[in-house]
């Protein structure tokens, strides 16, 4: 059958975490939600299959028993992994290692991840690269807790766009909501936490020196923004990165556009408004808050209504 897959997906609570993530109409378990894995095969937070012939079953499971639904993948694992993220107060400042060191010391993937920020309140900042010149003053600055001169600031606000290679120090701040995509890892190096502590009252783990390996120098230099949109008659296409992992694209839909496949498969997340999916003949409402993947053996589809649309597929 040629169907969707639509997916029931996890929520994270973080010690950072709010409760925005109602607004997508997920039954929150309390104030402190930070992530909705929304297209998930990482064992940490697996999503699973809400509908048709596969109903029940977790995605990590359905992509190593029907690889023809995914192109006939000759990757490993699941490649990608899309969150919502609610950030009511700072994330650490963090990086992330690339695939060959995520391999050797951690067991998995890397991770290069972006972000398109849902929404952001009046002033809120993310922390995206930071101003060292040479791995021995990255160094000292971090020991020394140079916070201010090292750690590179930027305003954000809702619909920016954002790329974060392995290696880039980053953060983001209190007062944003993001859709993330990222390549299917969970390890991340905590190069700094705002000294705070747990509900035992324990500080969070740092990984300092994983964090120095890693880190890129200089830190200052991040990816030019490359967006680029095709206005059509009721929509607007626009195509957010290109990159070695993954290809993310905005659909913005306000009437009805027909799609065609342009990679072995494609995860969608609807993140406003509402109308309807139409693949083969059948038609599947959408609201705010619904994930889905189309698989390989969809090759056409129609999307009406008005929706705000984020969409990935890996390179």
């Amino acid at each position: 059958m040629k169907e969707p897959l639509f997916l029931n997906s996890v929520l994270q609570e973080k010690i950072w975490g709010g409760d925005h993530l109602k607004e997508f109409g997920y039954d929150l378990p309390s104030d402190k939600v930070g992530e909705y894995w929304a297209i998930s095969a990482h064992p940490h937070g697996v999503s699973t299959i809400a509908n048709g012939e596969f109903k029940g079953q977790k995605l990590d499971q359905l992509y190593a028993s029907h690889r023809e639904l995914f192109g006939d993948s000759k990757k490993e694992v699941f490649p990608l992994l899309t969150k919502i993220l609610d950030a009511n107060d700072w994330l650490s400042v963090q990086v992330h290692p690339d695939d060959e060191y995520g391999q050797k010391h951690e067991g998995e993937l890397g991770k290069t991840e972006c972000w398109y920020i849902i929404s952001a309140e009046p002033g809120a900042e993310i922390i995206y690269g930071h101003n060292a010149k040479s791995r021995e003053e990255l160094a000292e600055m971090i020991k020394s807790g140079d916070w201010d001169h090292l750690l590179r600031k930027v305003k954000v606000k809702t619909g920016d766009f954002f790329h974060v290679p392995s290696g880039t120090m980053h953060a983001i701040g209190a007062g944003i909501v993001i859709l993330e995509t990222q390549q299917s890892s969970d390890t991340t190096y905590r190069v700094y936490d705002f000294d705070r502590k747990d509900d035992q009252g324990n500080l969070r783990e740092l990984h300092i020196q994983q964090s120095i390996d890693v880190l890129n120098i200089p830190g200052d230099k991040v990816p030019e923004n490359q967006v680029k949109t095709e206005k059509f008659a009721d929509a607007e296409i626009t195509t957010l990165v290109k990159s070695d992992f993954f290809d993310v694209y905005k659909w913005q839909v306000h009437g009805e556009h027909e799609f065609t496949k342009v990679a072995d498969y494609t995860l969608v997340s609807v993140l406003d408004g509402e109308g309807k999916l139409t693949v083969d003949g059948n038609e599947y409402p959408l609201k705010k808050g619904a994930h889905f993947i189309l698989p390989s053996n969809v090759e056409n589809w129609t999307l009406s209504g008005h929706l705000e649309i984020i969409a990935s597929n890996p390179a």
